[in-house]
């Protein structure tokens, strides 16, 4: 082969390994993206049945009760417009109360329950998650969840 073969066969080589790791990162990062959802959006729908994603709101008053084994946990969380209620099993955060903001990452069941496998409570009395205070804004307005 001539020289000028072998750059060419080394550029096609170093082009195919640089697309075949683009690919493999991009589906890396496609297969670890979470998104968010309010409880509208739930209702409307627009949530994945078999996929993991997060749901944030207002945990509702009087909505908190403990199993036996004393880690089963269910709640409902609430944008003031819909409500989706909330199984977990775990020890939640110091700071989870009810009428407060929650952010719950999970799967929602066929029957509608959301199965929580983690739950993330407020930091301090002015915080909650931007897409959870965007959600209650919304629905406080009557805005309808988009499709």
């Amino acid at each position: 082969m001539k020289p000028r073969h072998k750059r060419l066969v080394a550029v096609v080589v170093g082009v195919v390994a640089l697309a075949v790791s683009a690919a493999l990162v991009l589906n890396a990062f496609r297969s670890n993206l979470v998104f968010f959802f309010s409880p509208s959006q739930i209702a409307a729908k627009e949530a994945p049945i078999d996929k993991t994603f997060r749901l944030g709101g207002m945990v509702e008053k009087g909505s908190l009760k403990r199993a036996a084994d004393g880690l089963t946990v269910s709640f409902v969380v609430t944008d003031t417009a819909k409500t989706v209620a909330v199984r977990y099993k775990g020890i939640l955060p110091d700071l989870f109360k009810e009428g407060k903001g929650v952010v719950a990452q999970g799967r929602l069941d066929a029957d509608g329950t959301f199965r929580a496998e983690t739950v993330l409570a407020k930091h301090d009395e002015n915080y909650m998650a931007p897409e959870a205070a965007e959600a209650i804004a919304k629905a406080q307005k009557g805005e309808l969840p988009h499709k």
